[in-house]
């Protein structure tokens, strides 16, 4: 079955990398962005499977950003997932460090919708990735918090905005899902504890959790489903 073609930024990790694999088997051409910098070896475009093309960008470069849409036709779903994560006190925050994190985790999911858009047709969803983070505050992390709520601020305007052109528009919020971020917890055992001491689930989350309801929210079973934010977190937080 073809889907049409799906963009998910952010491949290279965890959860896009889920993402990606999971559209793939539903039936959707991804074209699975992954950061490419200036100066870094690797082609911009190549195949990675009958229906996965890997595209480097930058999404800090409205140029490389833009180039992401070359030449795509049938786009029918858009995952903003990419971001990044410095954790560093607050007061210690540079302008170059905030100013990196606005574009890539807020100013790119804005543009990327914009491109997304007008190339997208009735029946089509773009989904937002968002964080547990944002309904509690997480120390060191006040730029990432910042984009992540805006994330989710933008996903009910765009709903808003688009919804009479037959395009949805969804978030997810994951919870403590195991990814490289974690591995700079110095005790995981205890840190394993707490995140199972505050969900209703007690298991950790997985990536594929994730990929899941991205699935679910741009398919057909979610016609009409749009502006919301589906927490991905084992119940940790219920709103």
């Amino acid at each position: 079955m073809n889907r049409g073609t799906a963009i998910v930024t952010g491949a290279a990790g965890e959860l896009g990398a889920a993402m990606v694999e999971r559209l793939a088997s539903d039936g959707y051409h991804v074209i699975a962005v992954a950061r490419h910098r200036a100066g870094d070896s690797g082609p911009g475009r190549s195949m990675q499977g009958d229906n996965i093309e890997l595209v480097r960008a930058d999404l800090e470069d409205m140029d490389s950003l833009a180039s992401i849409f070359d030449g795509v036709s049938g786009l029918r779903l858009l995952v903003n997932n990419a971001a990044i994560y410095p954790a560093t006190p607050f007061n210690d925050v540079t302008v170059k460090e905030y100013d990196s994190v606005i574009a890539i985790n807020q100013r790119a999911y804005f543009f990327m919708a914009q491109y997304a858009a007008r190339l997208m047709g009735t029946g089509s969803s773009i989904v937002n990735v968002s964080s547990i983070t944002v309904h509690g505050g997480w120390e060191h992390l006040a730029p990432y918090v910042s984009t992540k709520a805006a994330a989710v601020g933008m996903t009910r305007a765009l709903a808003r905005e688009l919804g009479p052109r037959g395009i949805r528009v969804n978030a997810i919020s994951p919870g403590a899902i195991p990814t490289q971020a974690e591995r700079i917890i110095p005790d995981r055992e205890a840190y394993d504890a707490h995140v199972l001491s505050r969900q209703s689930i007690k298991r950790r989350g997985t990536p594929a959790d994730c990929a899941a309801c991205v699935s679910f929210l741009a398919s057909e079973d979610a016609s009409f489903i749009t502006g919301q934010t589906l927490e991905v977190d084992g119940g940790w937080v219920m709103t």
